[in-house]
C-alpha cells in the first residue's frame, strides 16, 4: 500500500550538489515522520537523516552534518534530501522510508560521486 518513489540521483563530481526527492502515496503522509538511508555496494544500509511529521524536528547523521539537509512538503506528500559538497564516500543507493516502518522503502536513487 505504501508507495515511495525516489528521484534526483546521478553522477556528479566531488564538491557538487544533488537534491533527492521522494514522492509518496498510499498513506497519510502528513502524520508520519520520514527517513533517508543509503547503501553502498558490499556495505550495510546506514541512516542518513530523518524528519518529523510536521518538519519541526530533524536529525542528520554525523557524516552529513553541515552538508546534508532533510525537508518535506506535506501538500505534495514529498520528502527531500539536499546534499551539498558531495564526497566519493557518499556514493551509494539512497532510499526513502517511513519512520517506524522498516518494511516500506522506495526503489532507491543511485548517487555516484566521481571525477
Amino acid at each position: 500500500q505504501v508507495h515511495l518513489v525516489e528521484s534526483g540521483g546521478g553522477l556528479v563530481q566531488p564538491g557538487e550538489s544533488l537534491r533527492l526527492s521522494c514522492v509518496t502515496s498510499g498513506f497519510d503522509f502528513s502524520t508520519k515522520g520520514m527517513k533517508w538511508y543509503r547503501q553502498a555496494p558490499g556495505k550495510e544500509r546506514e541512516f542518513v537523516a530523518t524528519i518529523s511529521a510536521h518538519g519541526d524536528f530533524v536529525r542528520v547523521a554525523d557524516f552529513g552534518k553541515g552538508r546534508f539537509a532533510i525537508s518535506r512538503n506535506n501538500l505534495q506528500s514529498t520528502v527531500y534530501l539536499q546534499m551539498n559538497n558531495l564526497k566519493p564516500d557518499d556514493t551509494a543507493v539512497y532510499y526513502c522510508g517511513v519512520w517506524g516502518d522498516d518494511d516500506s522503502w522506495g526503489q532507491g536513487a543511485q548517487v555516484t560521486v566521481s571525477s
